[in-house]
């Protein structure tokens, strides 16, 4: 016959409550709250530490834990302040490339086991493809950019889809992401990638690096700076168009209807802009819909990068959230020529 005491109140003990054998009916609970099956974790660095966190809940008193890395036993932990329930933070150190299984055994008095595994992944870090790309957004299952390793704020609940790589941004009502723009700003700039447009909302911002609008807060619409790039309604088609922010006021780059994408089609368009201290372009599969001079972009107060809606800094005209889906965003401190568009799209093509 088991005999347990059960804590303590005001300072006294507990009446020992016996347990008679038998009682104990359940093997041990055990949660992986990170990783998690299918984690995919990336850091710039080729060996990082990782927090394995995890809980143990038994209905009688846990006897062991274990934690086993690929096959190897990394901690095991025996003694338990609260001993119905364990819960870990256990830091791993050296955590390398390649996919990994971990394994947490616990173990009850009574001789009851449970073994809960999930399978993850540390991915090598990513090594630019392209010159002058410094900004590289797969949205193969989460919104992390790879040259920097770097997470955007989130709004809404956007989602994914099939892409034209693996996954794609799937955009909603009220929903965006947004990065700072550290280290994206320069002279020269492009932008590049994939897009299959959904004509509803009837407009939208697809990509927006712009200041803030103290004149009018709420509903922002400053164009002495940056950039916005936006689509509004064509006779049923979407036109995509750019407008620049030179500091002293701005330049607009519309090509009319060569630069008009049917909604109808359901097709992949391949979408880019260039900017040099001179002129700026806008391609639609590669070719050129929009082209002219311009004294260069000012890129004064523009410490945000909103994705798939103008919000918050284009946002008084009604270029909101955009429902369409984006895959393979690649930014450059240079401005691309046609031929490097051209080579993108060829590697990348559905």
């Amino acid at each position: 016959m088991l005999l347990l005491s059960f804590g303590c109140t005001e300072s006294y003990i507990d009446e020992i409550v016996r347990v008679e054998p038998g009682a104990d009916v359940s093997a041990p609970e055990v949660n992986i709250t990170y990783p998690l099956e299918g984690t995919l974790i990336r850091v710039v660095e080729d060996v990082t530490p990782i927090n394995i966190i995890f809980e143990v809940i038994d209905d009688i008193e846990i006897e062991s834990v274990q934690v086993n890395l690929d096959g190897t036993q990394i901690a095991i932990f025996e003694e338990f302040l609260d001993f119905r329930r364990f819960v870990k933070t256990h830091t791993y150190p050296n955590l390398s490339n390649g996919i990994h299984v971990l394994t947490i055994v616990a173990k009850d008095v009574s001789g009851k086991t449970t073994t809960k595994t999930v399978n993850f992944e540390k991915v090598e870090p990513y090594t630019p493809v392209y010159e002058g790309e410094t900004f590289y957004l797969p949205f193969d299952g989460d919104f992390t950019e790879l040259v920097k390793v770097t997470n955007p704020t989130v709004t809404g609940n956007p989602g994914f889809a099939d892409g034209v790589i693996g996954r794609a941004y799937a955009g909603t009502n009220n929903a965006n992401i947004a990065f700072p723009t550290i280290n994206l700003l320069s002279p020269e700039f492009s932008a590049v990638f994939w897009y299959k447009v959904n004509g509803t909302p009837d407009r939208a911002g697809l990509m927006v690096i712009g200041p803030p609008d103290t004149n009018n807060p709420t509903n922002m619409n400053n164009r002495n700076g940056g950039f916005r790039l936006f689509r509004e309604n064509a006779g049923g088609k979407q036109r995509i168009k750019l407008n620049i922010g030179t500091g002293s006021g701005e330049a607009w780059f519309d090509g009319g209807a060569a630069a008009d994408i049917d909604p109808a089609a359901g097709a992949w368009s391949h979408v880019a802009f260039t900017i040099s201290g001179s002129q700026a372009a806008v391609y639609i599969n590669g070719q050129v819909v929009s082209q002219g001079s311009f004294s260069g972009i000012d890129w004064a107060g523009c410490d945000l990068l909103s994705i798939a809606s103008g919000a918050p800094r284009f946002a008084e005209w009604g270029h909101l959230s955009d429902a369409s889906l984006f895959d393979e965003l690649r930014l450059f401190n240079k401005a691309l020529t046609q031929t490097e568009i051209q080579a993108i799209i060829t590697a990348e093509k559905p």
